[in-house]
């Protein structure tokens, strides 16, 4: 039997820095060049997740939309959770999710919104007829030249969408789940390794971290795993929206150990593999997948 030869990963997606950019936030996949990859054309399903029902916040773009395409073609129905002005991408994702046969619904709205973060999980239970992975994605940064420069209103943003929207929406979530349910965070190697220019950023993704570690403890004897992806540089349309210059992007990722900044669709099966029956011993995990930087 002939075997294929398997991708150099130094060579298998964008290589190099990124062109000069801007974008406000939130980002929008249309204007982020070059491309990123969703697994759009790539990414095979194999029914692990057959017959499940999951929520990303987050869900329009870069990671949220590979964990969407993922889910759907490993057999979830699928919720997503995005801004209004996200639309366009949200629409985008859910026509990949009906490719795959699965059904796909979105909520526009701000997860810093108590009563949206609250709703979007009694509505998915609605809409696809319970929910099983609850995977908390959403997420904001900015970058500074000092922390004297630290404004407070951008700090809170960070602080309200990374940490009380994920408390708002595991909290409302968590007292009706079943055996076997999943909730994975979308952490950052900055829980680890954090940055002075993102000093807010990874202080909410530390804290994420031990929100996993501790609500695993509660959950596992519930039958319930809580785990979390630790992402390192990854191409999405966060990455111009965050203010950095063209230096910084041209440099972007090339600091891993693989010479590259990652893309979206390289951390789908991830989360594919936390929320599915593979990884029925796993909970209070922290996965990195960072190119080989350490956390």
């Amino acid at each position: 039997m002939t075997r294929a030869t398997p991708d150099d990963p130094r060579n298998a997606h964008h290589q190099g820095g990124f062109p000069p950019q801007t974008q406000s936030q939130p980002g929008l996949t249309s204007a982020t060049h070059p491309t990123p990859d969703h697994g759009e054309s790539t990414y095979e399903g194999h029914g692990r997740l057959a017959g499940r029902r999951a929520l990303i916040t987050g869900g329009d773009s870069g990671i949220g939309r590979a964990v969407a395409i993922a889910f759907a073609r490993e057999g979830a129905d699928v919720a997503i959770a995005h801004l209004p002005e996200e639309q366009e991408d949200a629409d985008d994702t859910l026509g990949l999710v009906r490719e795959a046969g699965r059904t796909g619904v979105s909520f526009a709205g701000d997860v810093r919104d108590e009563d949206f973060a609250t709703s979007i999980v009694t509505e998915t239970r609605s809409a696809l007829g319970g929910l099983d992975i609850l995977v908390l994605n959403a997420g904001y940064q900015h970058d500074i030249d000092s922390f004297s420069e630290l404004r407070t209103d951008r700090m809170r943003r960070v602080f309200d969408t990374n940490l009380a929207g994920l408390v708002f929406s595991a909290r409302a979530a968590f007292p009706d789940f079943e055996p076997g349910a999943s909730i994975i965070v979308t952490a950052s190697i900055q829980s680890f390794n954090p940055s002075p220019g993102l000093i807010d950023y990874a202080m909410t993704k530390a804290a994420q971290v031990a929100f996993v570690k501790a609500l695993a403890e509660e959950a596992g004897p519930r039958g319930i795993r809580v785990n979390a992806v630790a992402p390192g540089p990854i191409w999405t349309p966060l990455i111009p929206g965050t203010g950095w210059d063209a230096e910084k992007l041209a440099h972007f990722g090339t600091d891993t150990a693989l010479g590259r900044a990652g893309q979206p669709a390289e951390l789908a099966g991830a989360y594919v593999y936390l929320a599915s029956e593979e990884a029925s011993y796993v909970s209070g995990a922290v996965l990195p997948v960072t190119g080989g930087k350490s956390l």
